[in-house]
């Protein structure tokens, strides 16, 4: 058994920085940080309890993710705030930030009811008007990101429409974080006269795009594409926490005629039933020993 003491968290064991602070606490799917996020929300917040640096360098490692990569991940996650980790002899635990649990919590949640259409649309849109100056990139990268995985759409410079409407909260959250509030609007509208809605929707969103995204997800997950477990299931709520970013979530009124995304929502839901235990096992198998 090799022992786990040349892991040295980036801050103390009280978490570092509060994680509502940071901009890198909502972190997108891209690369080693996007599937520690994933294994984080999907296995570690189930499990309810501590977990070694082993369990993270093997669920890692049958990505393809080096032993030092992973353990760079979990030492930034911690900067961010989002783990706490203490030492038992040798070994290094990682514990989920109480936000931090409550932010993947919510997340879980989202994803799993995601069904790629809009139920129950009243027609109003909700609208946020906002810029960033030249000068501040990091606001203008917020407000382009953060924006677009809460489900608003760009039809124009400055302007975001949405049609969930109860999601004027998040969208503040997004501006306060981006240094723009005071100068930003946002209020709730009726399309009233003038071109139609899905012209609109044409120029606030690439469904071409989310159309082929659909279409290799649900040509990748039809038949089990992995036998390991952990990888299935791994890959398969990774790559639809990627669409439930990407998807806006529109009503069926809005969107393009044979939508595959509600395909593609049934097949997740079916998979996901089918493959979740296997994978739990697992991950607890690996979560049980260190080395």
């Amino acid at each position: 058994m090799r022992s786990d003491s040349g892991v040295t968290p980036a801050v103390n064991s009280g978490g570092g920085p509060e994680p509502g602070r940071s901009r890198r606490f909502a972190a997108g799917t891209s690369g080693v940080r996007g599937l520690l996020v994933t294994l984080l929300g999907g296995y570690v917040r189930s499990a309810g309890q501590a977990t070694p640096t082993s369990a993270f360098v093997d669920a890692l490692g049958r990505f393809g993710v080096k032993e030092d990569a992973c353990r760079q991940a979990l030492a930034r996650a911690t900067a961010d705030g989002w783990l706490r980790p203490s030492r038992e002899g040798r070994y290094t635990w990682w514990r989920l930030s109480p936000a931090f649990e409550q932010f993947l919590r919510l997340g879980a949640e989202r994803i799993l009811r995601f069904t790629a259409t809009q139920p129950d649309w009243d027609g109003r849109w909700l609208v946020v008007l906002a810029r960033a100056a030249e000068t501040n990139r990091p606001g203008r990268h917020l407000l382009r990101t953060r924006l677009r995985w809460a489900g608003f759409g760009n039809p124009a410079p400055g302007t975001w429409v949405n049609t969930h409407t109860d999601r004027a909260g998040e969208a503040g959250l997004v501006l306060d974080e981006a240094g723009v509030r005071g100068q930003a609007q946002i209020f709730v509208t009726e399309h009233l006269s003038g071109g139609e809605a899905s012209a609109l929707v044409r120029q606030a969103w690439d469904f071409d795009e989310v159309e082929r995204e659909y279409e290799a997800f649900l040509a990748a997950f039809a038949r089990p594409p992995f036998s390991d477990p952990l990888v299935r299931l791994t890959r398969l709520v990774h790559d639809w926490r990627r669409l439930a970013l990407v998807d806006p979530e529109l009503p069926a009124e809005l969107l393009p005629a044979q939508w595959r995304g509600a395909r593609a929502a049934r097949l997740f839901r079916e998979q996901h039933a089918k493959w979740a235990p296997a994978a739990l096992r697992e991950w607890e198998r690996i979560s049980s020993r260190t080395r």
